[in-house]
């Protein structure tokens, strides 16, 4: 495997490259880098030349010089694909997160004409179920920030910097947001408050869903309703693998990943 830096976007971006054959371009999760596709790659680099970015913000890559969303992902990507990728048909391996950026792509005709074959596994970017429970918390956390927001500018974010630190409002936050500060919190802010659901039906490529079936942070559930948005997708479940299942099942991962990037003759 080989690894190079680039910048992109006044960040530096830290990416690897492994394999031969077509490009396969591999998007990570949130929180994660493209090392966690490690078990799969190693599988799949004997099919195609896997392309394994570190999101800015993650892995080896620098954070961004002010909050990102979603589409400044997606703009990055695309710088990438055209400074990095071989000029010619290239295939998409995505989880999480990795799939919201992919959305945004393959909604963009210049860049989508070159993107053949896509798998989404743990895909994010819909609108989730949220319990009871989340709907206290929400509603509780904007109770405390009201009296705060009709003070004059300095005291008001100066009594909100105050609340952000009491435990109250950390026993509020999710704990990927908590673990955040600086730019990065705001864009964990950016990219969980946009959803995708209306994109789905504009997309026309050929996409296959691999999922876990305990996966808890994208349910099946989530998967299901992808599946029915999108106009060409099929759906294959794998038991016993949660949120991660190319590292729960790697090798039944990289078996039905193979199969579709590779189908026999």
């Amino acid at each position: 495997m080989s690894s190079f830096i680039t910048e992109i976007n006044g960040t530096t971006v830290s990416w690897s490259k492994t394999g031969t054959g077509k490009p396969l371009l591999c998007l990570h999760g949130w929180g994660s880098s493209s090392a966690s596709f490690s078990p799969v790659t190693g599988r799949l680099q004997s099919v195609r030349t896997c392309y394994l970015p570190d999101f800015p913000g993650f892995g080896n890559s620098g954070k961004p010089k002010k909050p990102w969303t979603v589409s400044d992902y997606a703009d990055a990507t695309e710088y990438f694909i055209q400074k990095h990728l071989p000029n010619e048909p290239f295939d998409l391996l995505v989880h999480s997160f990795g799939a919201r950026v992919a959305i945004k792509l393959l909604t963009r005709p210049e860049i989508s004409a070159r993107i053949d074959k896509v798998i989404f596994t743990g895909a994010a970017g819909l609108i989730p179920k949220r319990s009871t429970k989340f709907y206290v918390k929400k509603y509780t956390a904007k109770l405390l920030k009201f009296p705060f927001l009709i003070l004059p500018e300095k005291l008001r974010e100066k009594g909100l910097g105050r609340l952000r630190k009491s435990a109250v409002w950390k026993r509020l936050g999710s704990s990927d947001y908590q673990k955040l500060g600086g730019v990065m919190r705001q864009t964990f802010v950016n990219v969980v408050t946009e959803h995708l659901d209306d994109e789905l039906p504009k997309i026309s490529h050929e996409i296959l869903l691999i999922w876990g079936k305990d996966d808890l942070a994208t349910p099946l559930e989530q998967a299901k309703r992808m599946e029915a948005g999108l106009k060409n997708s099929a759906l294959v479940t794998i038991d016993h693998a949660g949120h991660y299942a190319f590292i729960d099942k790697p090798a039944q991962f990289a078996a039905i990943a193979i199969a579709y990037l590779e189908p026999a003759t």
